[in-house]
């Protein structure tokens, strides 16, 4: 028999357009029955879009979706689960106020001979599903009593009781401890045994090369390949997803590991901020090199952080600790001293002088440093602005050029250029690519791992998430000025981070200057 004759769920050249978006492009995906396959891509590659679209909630403008060997077309999830396709989405939908053994069987609840709902039948069927199944929860307890890993498997459990042939599970594992990874793990097993396809999204690549056999990856709403998972190395399938070669994959990969070994005792440890509005208890520690993160809305405390640590914010209590040392929490001056610099936000109100050139502007906090006897060497400036202008490529017509005259993102080097000069410890970056190009970013970005890689710490703000995530090790986030969590690792993602910013309650600062409870 063909691959085709095979397929449980066949999804042929399928192309489904938004507004000003083109989500779905000319997309096939098979999945054959007793199979495990990964659905990858980044974040807006098209997997939401393309479950919905096999699951009834979009109609495809064009292609086809077969189940089972027939076309379909679904009018709505809940028809699609009738026929046999059932979905696990990230968010949980149970119902709170109702009890495990009312959700599992809501709008099937077993009957009496009366009609009625037969609740001790329903409690023992319950009972019987989760122990299968090793989840172990109170059937008669309403689910909002329960933790958010055990609702999660309660939602697993209901889904694939429904006597699904295709069951789809969109990061089942977001909310799970490991130990409900492994009980995840098992029920996908048992669907296996039992003939059941699974389509399985999920970000963190142990758990693919676990648990799926094959994989289609998605790409700005294409498929970029298709195929078994076992032969596609781990670097390569993240080249794929990115759109990247492996070679850069693999740099990148490495840089950060480096920067993972070579990271000892913190250089950077601000303890118990508190100021009039923001921050509020703020902990936060950075090693040397390491890229530590700072995210939250607008309002969120980042900037009053940043200025906080830097001795630019008032304080009302905290202290700042550069190399074990005490820096004077109210004193840009001492922070300056002890190794700390701080490229603000308002690059034209807080950091450059647009009438002075770029050799003004790039000595000017170093003059101190060159000035022997109250002269300052016309040599050692030079030498100095040739340095940094050189290794930052500063595109400039020469160093007596005014720097207005510069684009934004050279008077972002600009900057950056004038605290390397005082070779500082820790780089405090407020929103270091805002208001530049594209080829800009790109070379700011690359700069930041480079200072990274050598052994600088950097603490750096950045409202687009996807940017914060590729540059940071960790990244904390905050919220009405105190810090609601910590993600690193495979926690990293765009979906955590979103909504880690969306919502969630101060978690509290931790011994060691820690920054609450990390995911």
């Amino acid at each position: 028999m063909s691959e085709q004759e095979t397929s449980i769920l066949e999804v042929r050249e399928v192309t489904k357009r938004f507004p000003g978006v083109l989500a779905l492009d000319n997309v096939s995906f098979r999945l054959r029955a007793s199979e495990v396959h990964a659905l990858v891509g980044e974040n807006g590659a098209g997997k939401s879009t393309l479950i919905k679209v096999i699951t009834g909630v979009h109609q495809p403008d064009a292609g086809r979706v077969l189940f089972d060997g027939q076309e379909v077309s679904f009018a709505s999830p809940r028809e699609a689960q009738e026929a046999g396709i059932s979905t696990i989405y990230q968010e949980i939908n149970l119902i709170p106020l109702r009890s495990v053994a009312q959700n599992l069987f809501l709008g099937r609840e077993p009957r009496t001979s009366l009609g009625l709902t037969d609740t001790g039948r329903m409690k023992r069927e319950a009972a019987e599903l989760l122990e299968r199944y090793g989840v172990e929860a109170d059937v008669s307890a309403p689910v909002r009593s329960l933790g958010i890993g055990v609702q999660q498997m309660v939602a697993i459990v209901k889904a694939v009781s429904l006597e699904a042939r295709v069951v789809i599970m969109d990061e089942p594992t977001s909310s799970l401890e490991a130990h409900e990874v492994e009980t995840l793990f098992r029920v996908i097993r048992q669907l296996r045994e039992d003939g059941v396809g699974v389509v399985y999204v999920s970000h963190r690549l142990e758990e693919l090369y676990e648990i799926c056999e094959r994989v289609t990856v998605l790409r700005d709403g294409k498929v970029v390949h298709e195929g078994n998972l076992a032969e596609l190395p781990r670097l390569e399938l993240i080249a794929t997803m990115l759109g990247r070669e492996v070679p850069e994959v693999e740099q990148r990969t490495a840089a950060h590991a480096a920067r993972e070994a070579r990271a000892g005792e913190p250089v950077l440890e601000a303890h118990d901020l508190t100021a009039y509005r923001a921050p509020q208890g703020v902990s936060i520690d950075v090693r040397r090199g390491e890229v530590v993160g700072l995210a939250g809305l607008l309002g969120s405390g980042r900037t009053e952080t940043a200025k906080a640590i830097f001795g630019a914010q008032p304080l009302e209590s905290g202290t700042v600790e550069v190399d074990g040392k005490d820096v004077n929490p109210d004193s840009p001056g001492a922070a300056i001293k002890s190794g700390l610099a701080f490229l603000p936000e308002d690059r034209k109100a807080e950091g450059i002088i647009p009438d002075l050139s770029v050799r003004e502007n790039i000595i000017a906090a170093a003059l101190p440093r060159l000035s022997r006897g109250g002269f300052v060497s016309k040599k050692a400036q030079d030498e100095l602005v040739e340095r940094f202008m050189t290794r930052l490529d500063i595109k400039a017509a020469s160093p007596d050029q005014p720097v207005g005259e510069l684009s934004g993102g050279n008077q972002q080097k600009v900057m950056l250029a004038r605290w390397l000069c005082m070779e500082p410890k820790v780089l405090i970056l407020d929103e270091p690519t805002q208001g530049i190009d594209v080829g800009a970013k790109a070379e700011v970005q690359q700069l930041i791992a480079e200072l990274a890689q050598q052994g600088l710490g950097v603490v750096m703000i950045d409202s687009e998430p996807e940017e914060l995530i590729e540059a940071s090790d960790r990244v904390v986030v905050l919220r009405d000025g105190a810090v609601v969590d910590t993600l690193s690792g495979d926690d990293l993602d765009e979906e955590n981070l979103v909504g880690a910013i969306a919502g969630g309650e101060p978690s509290q600062p931790t011994q060691d200057g820690g920054d609450g409870d990390e995911r």
